[in-house]
């Protein structure tokens, strides 16, 4: 009966964790996101291909061109698998212009692993939002001035926009 109980206790502490909606709308961001949806959907967007290279990480937004993850070759295994049917690439920067806080920016869902110095970063903070024109998630990263990668993969398009600000 106990074990019973026990069960019984588990399975309804994990309802909150399936049954949880994903915050809808642009205001449901923890950070103020004017800044970043900006430059996410601006016309004057860096166009790159999965594999290109930069000397530093552009000022402006860039449009990122995914391929299927076996095409992507991606250089690190993700953190979390691709599913099937998804898309994934990858961008390496030389630098950014100074240490510190970093934000990296999407306008779909997917997953994002910056790798630095031979391992993979881990978010100091992370917000998205569904139903919000331009923009679905924001991560931040403390990075040093030296050279970093961008992976992308489990996107459901084809084409992704990223912009990597410093945080302000």
């Amino acid at each position: 009966m106990r074990n019973a109980l026990l069960i019984v206790l588990w399975l309804l502490s994990g309802v909150p964790t399936f049954a949880a909606e994903e915050p809808s709308g642009c205001d449901k961001f923890k950070w103020p996101i004017e800044r970043e949806r900006a430059a996410l959907t601006a016309p004057d967007r860096v166009k790159l291909t999965s594999g290109a290279e930069l000397a530093t990480v552009p000022a402006t937004g860039m449009t990122l061109a995914l391929v299927t993850p076996a095409e992507a070759r991606l250089p690190t295994p993700p953190e979390r698998a691709p599913r099937d049917g998804t898309f994934a690439g990858f961008a390496s920067f030389k630098t950014v212009s100074k240490p510190g806080i970093y934000i990296i920016s999407l306008s779909t869902g997917a997953w994002i692993d910056v790798i630095q110095d031979g391992h993979a970063l881990k978010p100091k903070g992370f917000s998205g939002a569904t139903d919000c024109n331009g923009i679905r998630k924001i991560l931040k990263y403390e990075m040093s001035a030296s050279p970093f990668m961008l992976q992308i993969s489990g996107a459901r398009d084809n084409l992704v926009s990223v912009v990597i600000l410093p945080s302000e």
